[in-house]
């Protein structure tokens, strides 16, 4: 791992004023801090799956699932566990060496809980790292999946304290937070990021970067999201974020948590192979792999296989039985 210090008392200021460097100079000084931690030409591959789809009663603007908008989405029960596995077997025979498992819930009930545990122990079992995502968690919620042997829980913080509330009003902002800290408590590994091109400012997402930066751990994943535009959700229709304007954040994620996973995640689809590789040089080291991505379509598997072997890159091994990262 890098010898780059960990902080978690990032200025403002600083972080734009990493934003504001000149593209090459930003570039070069995301490339040392990337190199000095990994193999540069390395990418951890995550696949994704939706194991309930639909019919949430949140309200986040970007969401398809959501029951508060007509996006013609149907709404689907939890996955049978065998489907499960045998989407999880698919995504390692293709390479992936973590699978993540999402649910459209505000929060799981206990006996939601129980099928999700069975699902993430049958994943365990195959030898790879487990991933879900199911909304806000209660401290004890998040000690019964650590029990159960879960690796990673996503929970992003999607855009800055000051633009939260333009985007979601079902959901605080520091209810996400408290989330997190539950679990960190349960020695769950986290996985948090943020969603861009929703109408945000670059300070915005200099907010976002320093919130992520100063939690009392850097997060060992940081999922960095293109705004996918689903018809019939309020940021439909939301101008596009200038792609460079994306690489920039990606690579101060990379210099101001320079131990932690980069994953380009939604929006994929959508991005041109020139801009990926941008992505990749200014410190991006992971990606979700797979044609969908919950509800919505990711870049194909054979295209992303291509796009490696253009750039010299070459896929993380699958984990022995789990998940074996250093703590940041």
């Amino acid at each position: 791992m890098s010898d780059t210090p960990l902080r978690h008392d990032w200025a403002r200021d600083e972080i734009e004023a990493l934003l504001d460097l000149p593209f090459n100079d930003l570039m070069f000084r995301a490339q040392q801090v990337h190199r000095a931690g990994f193999d540069p030409n390395r990418i951890q591959v995550s696949s994704l799956l939706s194991i309930k789809t639909g019919a949430c009663s949140e309200d986040c603007g970007y969401c398809s699932q959501s029951a508060k908008y007509n996006t013609g989405l149907e709404k689907e029960r939890l996955l049978p566990l065998d489907e499960v596995i045998s989407a999880a077997e698919a995504a390692k025979a293709k390479g992936a060496s973590r699978f993540c498992m999402g649910a459209a819930w505000r929060n799981p009930s206990d006996k939601n809980l129980e099928r999700v545990i069975e699902m993430v122990q049958a994943v365990h079992d195959l030898g790879l790292e487990t991933c879900i995502t199911l909304g806000m968690l209660e401290e004890e919620q998040a000690q019964r999946l650590k029990q159960a042997g879960l690796d990673y829980y996503n929970h992003n913080l999607d855009t800055s304290p000051e633009f939260y509330g333009q985007v979601i009003s079902t959901r605080r902002f520091q209810d996400r937070l408290d989330t997190l800290a539950h679990v960190r408590k349960a020695g769950i590994h986290v996985c948090s990021g943020g969603i861009l091109g929703m109408g945000e400012s670059r300070s915005d997402r200099a907010s976002l970067l320093q919130e992520l930066a100063n939690l009392p751990r850097h997060p060992d994943s940081v999922p960095i999201n293109l705004l996918v535009q689903v018809e019939g959700t309020p940021l439909f229709g939301t101008d596009a974020l200038d792609p460079l304007e994306f690489v920039r954040t990606v690579a101060v994620a990379r210099i101001i948590m320079p131990a932690s996973l980069v994953r380009l995640s939604a929006g994929r689809g959508e991005m041109s192979d020139e801009m990926q590789a941008l992505c990749f040089l200014a410190g991006a080291n992971s990606i979700f792999y797979g044609e969908r991505l919950l509800t919505t379509d990711n870049s194909a598997t054979d295209k992303d296989r291509q796009l490696f072997q253009r750039l010299g890159l070459h896929m993380q091994p699958q984990a022995e039985g789990g998940a074996e990262m250093a703590s940041v």
